[in-house]
């Protein structure tokens, strides 16, 4: 296995937990251990710029591991992370309905699930993980596909069965193909013309605590403003815009990025706590969504070798899927491998059917989203914004809502049931003069904010 990122160590774990011997290669010596706060805040990591960004993890990672490594998911709970359901909005949830219990974010860091299965993996005996290990290269057989065979690391070769390229969103694996004479892989790339910037903020132990009953985002034209609640008293703070807003460069001042968010409700109500500022502002973009398939209309491009996690499908941070959609992709790995060694074509196929069309959902919102905070101007979706203001006060909305982030429905099939339907008939109705709206702060109050 080629990386030993997330997805790289959920992959290692399960299969060597369904018997299989795997060799992990990752090229960072350094891992994730037993201080946090030290891994998270000191640890320069360039070739993962999400890892010190906020995170939401979404039902997929809840439920996979409560699957496969239950020990995993109880492990991640007492470092810290918080389980939050979409219910807990209201004041008692509604009655149950089956899939509801899958309705669940964990709330923490990213170093915290990072901890909890590096952990894991270094107590299977079936899995060897050799960190500050570059892999250089594949070995490849000949033949229609030619077949991967291993990798090459320094001066040795190690065989394989199956190469998996978990490597992560510079992923070298395609290029390696082509220079080898492979048909070239599938890519599928589009650029997000938008920047995000965060900092993280801890509560104090002998200060506030409850923001009250305040939802985590807050829109102005041009910009979005959100909060993350995470583990261990620490939330992150976040802002995003268009790659185009002339004033991106001064948020990175901690005085005016804390300035601005204080102009949007969501994370106004948290900087009210008086937390204690845990870091600087941390600036991430130059983001795209890329989705590389290994095979094409004449099947695999190789055979012995798939992908998975970011080298598979990254895309930007929007909508959290990254993490979800890798341990998807990882406990399918380990449930068929014996298959997809014979032969890849069922994992392409699975991946096309299961995770493209997240992909494709996200691209058309980053679309819609870059276009919206370029011009900063309002939604003309009248639907579409009644739906998400409904959600807030209506459960059978919010379990809609709740669907679709959490990539068990896709929006289509969730908000265009009847039932659905006549729930927002029934909300517009009590709100007869609803418009789409925003509340953070106009332009002017925006700028008047940022020095000259």
């Amino acid at each position: 296995m080629i990386g030993g990122g997330i997805s790289g160590l959920g992959t290692a774990l399960m299969l060597g937990r369904r018997g299989h011997t795997v060799t992990l290669f990752e090229q960072d010596a350094r891992q994730a251990g037993e201080d946090l706060d030290r891994d998270f805040f000191h640890w320069d990591r360039p070739r993962v710029p999400q890892a010190n960004q906020p995170h939401s993890l979404l039902a997929p990672v809840r439920t996979v591991l409560r699957a496969e490594a239950p020990d995993v998911y109880t492990d991640l709970l007492t470092r810290g992370a918080r389980e939050y359901h979409e219910f807990d909005w209201f004041r008692e949830h509604p009655p149950h309905r089956p899939g509801d219990e899958d309705l669940v974010t964990l709330r923490t860091r990213r170093i915290v699930l990072e901890a909890a299965l590096t952990a894991a993996v270094r107590r299977e005996p079936t899995v060897e993980v050799r960190r500050g290990c570059r892999v250089r290269a594949l070995t490849l057989r000949e033949g229609r596909p030619p077949r991967v065979t291993g990798v090459q690391v320094g001066a040795e070769v190690h065989q394989a069965d199956l190469v998996v390229d978990v490597s992560g969103r510079r992923s070298p694996v395609p290029a390696w193909l082509i220079a080898a004479g492979c048909r070239p892989p599938v890519v599928d790339s589009h650029r997000a013309g938008i920047a995000y910037l965060c900092r993280w903020y801890r509560l104090r132990a002998d200060g506030p605590r409850d923001p009250g009953q305040v939802k985590t985002g807050s829109a102005a034209p041009f910009a979005l403003g959100g909060v993350f609640p995470s583990d261990n008293d620490t939330f992150a703070v976040s802002l995003v815009l268009s790659t185009s807003d002339p004033t991106r460069g001064a948020l990175t001042d901690p005085a005016v990025f804390e300035a601005v968010a204080r102009h949007f409700p969501a994370t106004a109500a948290w900087l009210d706590l008086a937390p204690e500022p845990q870091s600087a502002v941390l600036a991430m973009a130059g983001l795209d969504n890329r989705w590389t398939a290994l095979s094409d209309d004449d099947g695999p491009v190789v055979t012995g070798l798939v992908n998975a996690g970011d080298s598979l499908i990254h895309t930007n941070p929007t909508f959290g899927h990254g993490a979800a959609l890798g341990l998807r992709a990882a406990q399918y790995l380990a449930t068929h491998v014996d298959q997809i060694v014979a032969d890849p074509m069922g994992y392409h196929r699975w991946a096309a059917q299961a995770l493209r069309p997240w992909f494709d959902a996200q691209v058309k919102a980053d679309r819609a989203d870059e276009q919206r905070l370029a011009e900063g101007s309002p939604s003309a979706d009248r639907r579409a914004a009644a739906l998400a203001a409904c959600a807030f006060d209506d459960p059978v909305v919010m379990r809609a809502r709740a669907q679709v982030r959490h990539l068990l429905r896709l929006a289509d099939d969730a908000y265009g049931t009847d039932e659905v339907d006549r729930h927002l008939t029934a909300w517009l109705a009590a709100h007869p003069d609803f418009t789409p709206k925003h509340d953070g702060p106009t332009r002017d109050q925006w700028d008047a904010l940022i020095p000259t």
